[in-house]
C-alpha cells in the first residue's frame, strides 16, 4: 500500500470480530470479505452485513471464498481465530501482492505464520471490541473498546501508514490507537488473556466477579494475581514494560464489564471453544507465555500447568 489514503479493505474471516470490522468500513471504503463457507459468501453478497448494538448498520458488502474475486484491497485484515491463520495465510499466498495485511489474533506468533505466505508488510494489532454474531449477517455490537496497533517488529510499514489505518477505523464509527511499537499493549493483553481464558477454561467460568476476589483462602483471585505476577516476569526479562497491568485490567472488567452483574459477564473465547468441544487457542496464549519463558529461563509453573490442562480437555473430546 502506498502512502495515501486506504480505499478498499478486505476482512479475512466473518466471525464477531471480522464483521464487526467489515460491516462498519462498508460505510466508509470499498469493503469485501474472504470467508471459508461458500453459503456465508453468498448470504452476504445476498443480503449485507447487520450491525445492532452500539451502531446500528445495513452495509452491502462483496463476499468470496476465494481471493482472486475480491480485486487489490489496500488493506487486509486477518480477523480469524489463531488456529485458523494458517490456512487463511495459505489462502491468501500469490494474491493482493501490493497490501497491507493486519493482524488481530490474540496470543504471539501470527504474524510469523502471515510472513511465510508472502511479503506483504504486517500491522500487529489487539482488539478489546466483542460481539455476538447472531448469523452470518447479523453481528451485535456489545463492547466498544479500542483496537491497538503498530508496526510489526520484524517486517512492519512506516508508522505514517499505521496511522492511516487508525484513522480509517475511528473514521468508520470503530475506535483505535497507533503505536510506534505495540508490543507493550501486545504482551498487556497476552497476559491477561493466558490467564483468564485458560482458567476460565478449566473451571467453566465465565469472567465473574470471582476472578478479582482475594478475601478468603478459596477465592479465584489469588490464582489469577499469582498467574499474572508469573507472565509479568517473562515480560520483564523480555525487556517488556507493559502498556497496562493485567491484573487491572482484570479488576476493571469484572467490576464494569456490561453491568457488573455476574449474569452478564463476559464467555471467553477459550471457554466457548471447550463448551463446543472445539480446539483451543491456548498455544497461541498460555502456551506463547510458556516458550517464551523456556528460551528466556523464565520458571513458570502456573502457566505450565493450566497449559497443561487445557491441551488435556481437548484430547478428553477427540478420544
Amino acid at each position: 500500500m502506498a502512502d495515501n489514503d486506504i480505499n478498499s479493505v478486505c476482512v479475512v474471516g466473518a466471525g464477531a470480530i471480522g464483521s464487526l470490522f467489515a460491516g462498519h468500513f462498508g460505510s466508509t471504503v470499498d469493503a469485501s470479505v474472504l470467508t471459508r463457507r461458500p453459503i456465508h459468501a453468498h448470504e452476504l453478497n445476498r443480503h449485507g452485513l447487520k450491525i445492532t448494538g452500539k451502531s446500528n448498520l445495513q452495509t452491502k458488502i462483496r463476499a468470496s471464498t476465494d481471493p482472486a474475486d475480491l480485486g487489490e484491497p489496500d488493506l487486509v485484515i486477518v480477523a480469524t481465530k489463531a488456529t485458523a491463520v494458517e490456512s487463511s495465510a495459505k489462502t491468501l499466498s500469490g494474491h493482493f501482492a501490493d497490501a497491507t495485511i493486519m493482524t488481530v489474533q490474540n496470543g504471539l506468533g501470527c504474524e510469523d505464520v502471515i510472513a511465510q505466505a508472502g511479503d506483504w508488510p504486517i500491522i500487529s494489532a489487539i482488539t478489546f471490541m466483542s460481539g455476538t454474531k447472531h448469523s452470518d449477517i447479523h453481528v451485535e455490537y456489545e463492547l466498544d473498546t479500542a483496537t491497538w496497533l503498530g508496526p510489526w517488529v520484524k517486517r512492519g510499514p512506516g508508522i505514517e501508514v499505521v496511522k492511516q489505518v487508525e484513522a480509517l477505523i475511528n473514521r468508520s464509527g470503530l475506535k483505535a490507537t497507533a503505536f510506534d511499537d505495540v508490543r507493550p499493549a501486545q504482551w498487556s493483553k497476552l497476559l491477561f488473556n493466558s490467564c483468564v481464558n485458560s482458567i476460565g477454561a478449566v473451571t467453566n467460568l465465565p469472567h465473574v466477579k470471582a476472578f478479582a476476589n482475594r478475601d478468603a483462602m478459596e477465592d479465584l483471585g489469588h490464582l489469577v494475581f499469582d498467574m499474572m505476577e508469573e507472565g509479568k516476569r517473562v515480560a520483564a526479562a523480555e525487556g517488556i514494560e507493559l502498556h497496562e497491568d493485567p491484573w487491572d485490567m482484570n479488576v476493571e472488567a469484572v467490576s464494569h464489564g456490561s453491568t457488573g452483574q455476574d449474569e452478564y459477564a463476559h464467555i471467553f473465547s477459550m471457554l466457548g471453544d471447550v463448551r463446543s468441544q472445539r480446539l483451543t487457542e491456548v498455544d497461541w496464549l498460555t502456551g506463547a507465555v510458556v516458550r517464551e519463558a523456556h528460551r528466556l529461563g523464565v520458571p513458570v509453573p502456573i502457566h505450565e500447568t493450566m497449559f497443561r490442562l487445557v491441551k488435556a480437555l481437548e484430547q478428553s473430546w477427540r478420544r
